[in-house]
C-alpha cells in the first residue's frame, strides 16, 4: 500500500495545483485564548506594556485585559515566569527563584552585593522615588555619590529626570532589575517602613 501511494504521488503532475495555507486566517485550526495571546505579546517585549496598548493591539475592550492579566499572574505562579508590574505597565520575568540557574547559563554574577550605605540609599530611593541626592543625602545625613554610583552599575536605580529645585538635580528611580531582585511584582509589594530594613538585608560587602 505504501508504494502503491508514493507511485501516485510520484506520477501527480507538478503542475496540479496545492494548498495554499498562506491565505489561512488565525482562526483556522486550534485558536488561542485571550489569556495565550497575552501571553505571546509579553514574551515578546523587553519592556513594560501600558493596559491600554494591550487592549489595542489584541482588539479586546481594556476590562477584558485586565481580567487575562490577573488569570495570567495566577497561572504563572508555580511556573518559571513572572508577570511584573511596573510604572503602569505589565512584563513577563523570571521568577525570583530561578535566578541562580539563569545566572549559571548565562555566565552572570547571581548575587547583587550591597553595602551598608548602599541599601540605605535605595530604600530611600524606593520610597521617596523620584529621589534627588540633595533629597537623599539630607536623609541620611552623608555624602551618597558613591552609594548611587554603585546602584546605578548594579542596574538597580536609573535616571528619571529632572527635578524642579535650584540646578535642577537629577531624579532617581528604582528599576525593574530591582523589582525582580527582591523578588517584588510591583512597588505596592514593598513592606512597611519600619520592616524594610530587616527584609531587605544585603550581604556583607565593602563596596559603596
Amino acid at each position: 500500500m505504501d508504494g502503491i501511494v508514493a507511485n501516485r504521488i510520484g506520477d501527480r503532475d507538478v503542475n496540479e495545483p496545492t494548498a495554499d495555507y498562506s491565505t489561512r486566517s488565525p482562526g483556522d485550526g486550534h485558536a488561542l485564548g485571550l489569556d495565550a495571546r497575552l501571553e505571546a505579546l509579553l514574551f515578546v517585549t523587553g519592556s513594560p506594556v501600558p493596559p491600554p496598548r494591550l487592549a489595542e493591539a489584541l482588539g479586546v475592550p481594556l476590562a477584558q485585559v485586565e481580567a487575562a492579566l490577573t488569570a495570567l499572574e495566577a497561572a504563572l505562579e508555580p511556573r518559571g515566569l513572572r508577570l511584573q508590574h511596573h510604572r503602569g505597565g505589565w512584563m513577563l520575568t523570571t521568577a525570583p527563584q530561578a535566578a541562580p540557574d539563569v545566572a549559571r547559563l548565562l555566565d552572570l554574577e547571581s548575587t547583587v552585593h550591597l553595602s551598608r550605605a548602599a541599601l540605605e540609599t535605595l530604600s530611600i530611593i524606593a520610597y521617596r522615588q523620584p529621589a534627588t541626592r540633595p533629597l537623599i543625602d539630607s536623609i541620611r545625613g552623608v555624602n551618597s555619590e558613591a552609594s548611587i554610583h554603585t546602584l546605578l552599575r548594579y542596574g538597580l536605580i536609573e535616571e528619571s529626570g529632572r527635578g524642579e529645585g535650584p540646578g535642577r538635580p537629577i531624579l532617581y528611580s528604582t528599576t525593574q532589575d530591582f523589582l525582580h531582585h527582591f523578588g517584588l511584582r510591583s512597588l505596592d509589594e514593598l513592606p512597611p517602613l519600619e520592616v524594610a530594613a530587616d527584609s531587605m538585608a544585603p550581604p556583607q560587602d565593602s563596596g559603596g
